[in-house]
Order: C-alpha cells, then sequence, then structure tokens
C-alpha cells in the first residue's frame, strides 16, 4: 500500500519519521507500508537465521531487516528479510544510528527475500534486477508457495541461477554446501 501520495527523496526517506513501528520500503519515490510477516514466512527466516549461525557466522554478520539502499528508476530502499554481511560491512554499519545499508558501502554477501503471497513480481524480477545493480553476489528466493528455493549467484555481470526443490541440498556459492534441503527450509524446521 502507498502512503504519500507525493514522492519522496531517499533523505526525505531517511529522515521520515510517522511516530509509529509501521515499517516501510522506498520504492520509486513512493512510501510502500510492508504488510506484518505470515507466520510461515517469519519461521522460515529465524530457521535460517540460527541455522547460519550455527555455521559459525557471526552474530554481527547476521541481520534481519536491515534495510539496503537500491537502484530502481529512482533511487529505493529493500528491507530482506534476511542478510550475510562481510566483515567490512558489519564495520561500517557499526554505531550507524538507523540499520540501512547506504550505497557508498560495501553490498551484502548474500541477501534473502521469503516469498509472500502476491509479492511474486517483487522478488523475483524488481528485487532480483536491483539486488544486480548493487552486485550483491548471492540472493536467495525463498519461495514457500511454489515449494522452492532459488539461489542466484553473482556471475561476469549477470546472475545465474540454480533451483531446489523437495529432498535436494542447497549448495551456496558464497558458504559452500550447506546440510540444508530445500523441503526444510521451507517447513522452517
Amino acid at each position: 500500500m502507498t502512503v504519500a501520495s507525493q514522492k519522496m527523496s531517499l533523505e526525505e526517506y531517511l529522515n521520515f519519521d510517522d511516530g509509529t513501528e509501521t515499517r516501510y520500503e522506498l520504492e520509486n519515490g513512493e512510501l510502500i507500508v510492508m504488510p506484518p510477516e505470515s507466520e510461515l514466512n517469519r519461521r522460515i527466516a529465524s530457521f535460517l537465521y540460527i541455522y547460519l549461525a550455527k555455521l559459525g557466522i557471526p552474530a554481527h554478520r547476521l541481520t534481519m531487516k536491515t534495510e539496503i539502499v537500491v537502484n530502481s528508476s529512482r533511487v529505493g530502499t529493500r528491507l530482506p528479510d534476511l542478510m550475510v554481511l562481510s566483515e567490512e560491512l558489519a564495520t561500517a554499519l557499526e554505531g550507524s544510528r538507523r540499520s540501512t545499508i547506504m550505497s557508498d558501502m560495501p553490498p551484502p554477501l548474500l541477501v534473502v527475500e521469503v516469498v509472500s503471497p502476491h509479492q511474486e513480481n517483487r522478488d523475483y524480477r524488481y528485487k532480483r534486477s536491483e539486488y544486480a545493480s548493487r552486485r550483491i553476489s548471492e540472493y536467495w528466493i525463498v519461495d514457500p508457495i511454489q515449494q522452492r528455493v532459488t539461489v542466484l549467484e553473482w556471475v561476469e555481470g549477470l546472475y545465474e541461477e540454480m533451483v531446489y526443490t523437495g529432498e535436494n541440498v542447497i549448495v551456496s556459492p558464497v558458504l559452500g554446501v550447506l546440510e540444508l534441503t530445500a523441503q526444510r527450509l521451507l517447513q522452517g524446521r
């Protein structure tokens, strides 16, 4: 749902505070309300966070709900479900007044989006090109609706994709071969 009828700049958005806990993304200059997550989507993101922590990724390099500045037809922001940060990016975010990865900061190593109903185009199409413009090494689209996990790897200026379903073990270009199947991730258990 679009909130403001007037387009906002990135600076206006970063200074915007409506006094509520409502989460927003800035899309093509428009303030978009982010609806509450479904229980399944929340469980999948939490499960993956815990799984990656158990792999040994330090907590300061795992983040949920940190926003990232992206390029669309206008500068905007996205609010991924989960990100794995490089040490350099984690250091750059320390002490920030707002948990926002700005365009002058290094990109995250991995971005994960869990698809919500009626949001498929956003995750498969728009966010894919926006994350590509940031040269994010790896982007996962976890889709509980279509029961698949798409792993996109940044290779020579484009994303190459691998799709995992059922008992297929997920292979991450950044993290390696995981002992995690698509089915287990999609169930969030």
